[in-house]
């Protein structure tokens, strides 16, 4: 695993302070992008939140997450959450230590009383004493909440006084893009009433299912029912103990609604929105507690098409830290078909620079601060692809088979459906479970250079 240090320097530390006017929530922010480029301690809102106690739960939840690891839980995990400003809402998301579990909290533009906050990207300093005073926060006291530094701080202090060195795997940043392609796939499976909510979720076993397998649970009448087996509208929880975070929002909880894909009979991920009053809590689970999403490899296809980092170098100049990016109007306005869209928001969330939002069904634009030099470098089975197809290690045999030299074997890949299939040990492990192979993929790539060079022949 590749790991580089990043330092999160504030001015301050983040804290709730007592106020006249009621509890002031000041979150510190980091070196951070904005539409005037990279600012040391940008400023995204500063305004009462409407229903605070919900707020501090949620936003107590997000840090829950990232401060655990779910599996291997003996090893350290911590790292501040991002917080993006898209204009009418702010965003704060983080992941595990084990980048098995995605946790975003999306403050609404009714959540934040219709104040309007600013535009970009930044971590946002969540500090054991801050838990603590929210943690204990009670009543609905008005709650004022700043993100960003005051005018005094930016005038009176200089230089940064609070400094947090992370080790930062590259894990992470595959882990957003990862995540975003797997949403992407997700349909609303369930609604429960917040009665219903808290009825299910507090009868989850926090010890995980059944021993090595998933537990999948299913829609009977207005609530849940575990299941033995993915049957027709069944939805995967890969590991009950890791919606534990939810449990911070609970009291305060309107719905519950439950997304997946269409069960195929193999463990799935899966995505836990709560309801709350003007904002919205997701935690998105990877299909099992020891499978981070950074090796789903969801990304591979679409990075693998010979237009998608061109496509995605034009794409960027059209995003606007819009809250819903429509593919339909990128496509309008970059002359792209829209598959070629899709491929490229995909490319550009290997750079943390594309979400995807569940209960919009839209895209939405970010700035991660931190470092997402090259799709390859994050992504090893594309460029052993790449290195196969380089050295004329594949032969197309035909329209559904090919032949793939790797070391001292051949492997037969076969088309089928538009899915491929392998003969190496990657699939036989996976079934294209956590996306191709670099054998399969290196065909798929040789597929579309033949046919670009038999068009281009015509």
């Amino acid at each position: 695993m590749t790991r580089s240090a990043q330092v999160l320097a504030y001015s301050r530390m983040s804290a709730l302070e007592n106020t006249p006017g009621g509890p002031l929530l000041g979150l510190e922010t980091s070196s951070g992008l904005t539409p005037r480029g990279t600012e040391a301690h940008p400023r995204f809102f500063s305004g009462f939140l409407t229903s605070p106690k919900a707020a501090a739960g949620a936003l107590l939840a997000v840090a829950d997450v990232a401060a655990a690891r779910y599996f291997r839980p003996r090893l350290r995990a911590s790292l501040d959450p991002v917080v993006t400003g898209n204009g009418d809402r702010l965003r704060f998301e983080s992941f595990s230590g084990c980048c098995g579990v995605y946790a975003r909290l999306d403050v609404l533009e009714q959540g934040l009383g219709g104040t309007e906050c600013g535009h970009g990207t930044t971590n946002v300093d969540v500090n054991n004493p801050l838990r603590e005073a929210l943690s204990r926060l009670t009543g609905q006291d008005p709650l004022h909440l700043r993100v960003g530094p005051d005018a005094l701080t930016v005038s009176t202090v200089h230089g940064a006084v609070v400094e947090k060195k992370v080790p930062l795997p590259d894990r992470w940043l595959r882990g957003f893009a990862e995540a975003q392609v797997a949403c992407a796939g997700f349909d609303l499976r369930a609604e429960l009433s917040a009665a219903e909510a808290v009825r299910f979720l507090r009868a989850l076993p926090q010890g995980g299912g059944r021993p090595g397998g998933a537990m999948w649970v299913v829609p009977s009448g207005p609530t849940l029912r575990p299941t033995s087996r993915p049957v027709q509208g069944a939805v995967c929880l890969p590991g009950p103990e890791r919606l534990a975070a939810l449990g911070r929002v609970l009291r305060e909880a309107v719905a519950l609604r439950v997304y997946g894909p269409v069960p195929d009979g193999a463990p799935t991920a899966s995505a836990w929105e709560v309801d709350l009053p003007g904002m919205r809590l997701t935690l998105t689970l990877s299909p099992d507690a020891s499978r981070g999403f950074s090796g789903e490899g969801g990304v591979l296809e679409a990075l693998a098409t010979e237009e998608a980092a061109a496509d995605a170098e034009l794409l960027s100049v059209l995003l606007a830290w819009e809250p819903r990016i429509d593919v339909a109007d990128l496509a309008d306005q970059s002359g792209l078909p829209p598959e070629r869209v899709r491929a490229a928001l995909v490319r550009l969330g290997t750079a943390g620079r594309v979400g995807y939002d569940l209960a919009d069904a839209a895209y939405f634009h970010r700035e991660l601060p931190y470092s997402g030099d090259g799709a390859e470098k994050h992504n090893p089975r594309l460029a052993a692809a790449r290195a196969l197809l380089a050295t004329g290690a594949v032969r197309l045999e035909d329209a559904s088979y090919a032949a793939v030299s790797s070391g001292e074997r051949v492997y037969r890949v076969r088309e089928s459906g538009g899915s491929l299939s392998c003969t190496c040990q990657w699939w036989t492990d996976h079934r294209g479970g956590r996306g191709p192979c670099k054998h399969a993929l290196a065909t798929r790539m040789a597929r579309r250079s033949a046919a670009a060079i038999t068009g281009g022949a015509r």
